[in-house]
């Protein structure tokens, strides 16, 4: 599964041109913070929703036989993390454009990559094992990001060092991936739970993010990046329990 790319996305140049006309949200009013939180919230939650739309639609549409060529072929699956990884790059920037049409295409887009490459290991979890599994993922990992970002909003941590953890992380475990699908090794469970640790580790530094480097109008991006580490969690959790289930 890709690591979270989005994470770390240098947000400086778009605060540049905008923070002459939108606060930071660190130094915005009380009733300014909590409309901008407000809003970065409800757009994850839909960002969420349309996966399950898009997702099952997928499921629905897609021929299985190709989604088991998504997964049962190394090489097609490489190509699959390369176009990810740059249709990523190309969400993320967009969700940080001025223009708001292009902010929201951006985080569409992105929804639509994960949907896609999420669809084989939803299929198998399908297949194998049923919508139980699924349920505890999903329950797991809501529960985790509630907590982390309880975290952040209740205390005064500074977690703007994790973004070179991440970037570090991030690289990683990208060539551990690639790797795998190269020459055909598992990468196992210790490794999900590491990848488990880096998208916690996403929450909390996109969280921080959301209180102190955002402005008020960029809460499209900021719930991409939110996102983004939610997917990559949720990924790595189900993958623990598929494994816990063979």
């Amino acid at each position: 599964m890709e690591t979270n790319y989005n994470s770390g996305y240098n947000k400086g140049s778009y605060n540049s041109h905008y923070q002459k006309d939108n606060e930071l949200v660190a130094y915005s009013t009380e009733s300014e913070r909590a409309v901008f939180y407000r809003k970065t919230y409800t757009h994850v939650a839909l960002a969420i929703l349309a996966f399950i739309l898009v997702e099952t639609a997928l499921l629905h549409l897609v021929p299985v036989e190709l989604i088991e060529a998504m997964f049962g072929r190394r090489f097609i699956w490489l190509l699959i993390i390369g176009g990810f990884w740059l249709g990523s790059v190309m969400a993320a920037k967009w969700s940080h454009s001025l223009n708001k049409n292009t902010q929201y295409l951006g985080l569409g887009f992105y929804v639509l990559l994960e949907s896609i490459i999420f669809l084989p290991l939803i299929y198998m979890a399908l297949a194998y094992v049923g919508t139980e599994v699924l349920w505890q993922a999903a329950i797991i990992t809501l529960s985790l990001f509630a907590g982390l970002t309880a975290v952040v909003f209740m205390t005064r941590l500074d977690f703007s060092f994790l973004k070179s953890v991440l970037i570090i992380g991030g690289f990683l475990s990208l060539g551990l991936i690639v790797a795998g699908a190269l020459f055909g090794f598992e990468l196992g469970l210790w490794f999900s739970i590491g990848m488990v640790v880096l998208a916690a580790g996403g929450i909390l530094y996109e969280t921080y993010g959301i209180k102190n480097e955002y402005t008020t109008d960029q809460y499209v991006g900021a719930a991409l990046q939110l996102f983004a580490s939610v997917m990559l969690l949720f990924w790595y959790v189900l993958r623990i329990l598929l494994s816990r289930k063979n």
